[in-house]
C-alpha cells in the first residue's frame, strides 16, 4: 500500500503543480505561456476548486511580490518577516489582497486589470473552505475504497499542499542558495526547493527573467515545471512564449 499511497500523492501533486506553477504562475501572472479563451475560462471555473486558491488573487499577490521583492511592501519576504513568519504572512497577505480586489480597490485592481475574469464564486461568497472539504471527501472515498488511510492521505496532501510549497519558495528560496544574477532583491536559486516545487526554487533566475517560461538556466539546474509546459503544449492546452528562452 506504500506504493499506492505514493502514486496517489504524485497524482494530486502533479495536478496541483500544473495549476499553480504553470497556469497560475507562468501563464496568468507572467504570460510566459499563453492560454486561449477556452483554457482561460476553464482556469477561472476550476482553479479555486482544485487548489483552494483564487487565480486572480494569487496572480495579484505574486505581481506585488515582484514589484516590491524583499522590501517592506513584499507580501511574503523572509527578510521582513523571518523564515517562519512567512508561513502566516503569505496567508494574511492573500486575504488582504483578496478583500481589496473584492472591494474594487483601484490600486489593486489596476495590477490585474488584464486578467479577463473576477474573483471566483467560492471566494466571493466566503466559501474558501469548500475545496478542502471536497478533496477531504475524495480522500475519504479513496481510503474507504482501497481500505488504505494512507492512499487517501497521500492524495489530499498532494493536491492541497500549496501552503507548504508556497512557504518553501517564498522563505527558503529568498534566504538560502546561489545567485546567477546580482539583482537588488534577496532571491536565491535553491536546488532542493526547485526539485520539490517543480522549478519554483530558482527564484534568482526567475526574478531576473520573470517572463521566461523555463526557470532553469545552467546545465545543473532542472525545472520539472517546464516539462509540464512542454507536455501541455504538445496536447494543445497552451503555447509557450519562447522569446526569452
Amino acid at each position: 500500500m506504500v506504493i499506492t499511497a505514493i502514486l496517489f500523492f504524485l497524482f494530486g501533486y502533479v495536478i496541483n503543480m500544473f495549476y499553480i506553477s504553470v497556469l497560475y504562475h507562468r501563464a496568468l501572472t507572467h504570460k510566459s505561456v499563453q492560454l486561449g479563451p477556452k483554457m482561460m475560462a476553464w482556469l477561472n471555473l476550476t482553479g479555486g476548486w482544485l487548489t483552494g486558491l483564487d487565480p486572480k488573487t494569487w496572480a495579484c499577490m505574486h505581481r506585488i511580490h515582484h514589484l516590491h521583492s524583499d522590501t517592506k511592501d513584499d507580501p511574503h519576504s523572509p527578510v521582513q518577516l523571518g523564515l517562519m513568519g512567512v508561513w502566516m504572512g503569505q496567508y494574511k497577505a492573500y486575504l488582504r489582497i483578496q478583500n481589496a480586489l473584492l472591494k474594487g480597490d483601484n490600486q489593486m485592481t489596476s495590477i490585474v486589470a488584464d486578467i479577463p475574469f473576477g474573483i471566483g464564486f467560492i471566494n466571493r461568497k466566503n466559501l474558501s473552505w469548500l475545496p478542502y472539504l471536497l478533496h477531504g471527501c475524495l480522500a475519504f472515498l479513496i481510503s474507504h475504497t482501497l481500505d488504505s488511510f494512507w492512499a487517501g492521505a497521500g492524495y489530499f496532501l498532494g493536491i492541497m499542499g500549496h501552503p507548504i510549497q508556497g512557504w518553501m519558495v517564498n522563505a527558503l528560496a529568498h534566504r538560502f542558495g546561489s545567485r546567477n544574477f546580482e539583482i537588488q532583491d534577496n532571491s536565491r536559486n535553491n536546488h532542493m526547493v526547485a526539485l520539490l516545487v517543480f522549478g519554483e526554487g530558482y527564484q534568482n533566475n526567475h526574478h531576473n527573467y520573470p517572463e521566461r517560461a523555463k526557470f532553469s538556466i545552467k546545465s545543473n539546474e532542472f525545472d520539472p515545471g517546464y516539462l509540464l509546459c512542454l507536455l501541455a503544449e504538445a496536447l494543445g492546452i497552451l503555447k509557450i512564449n519562447r522569446k526569452q528562452i
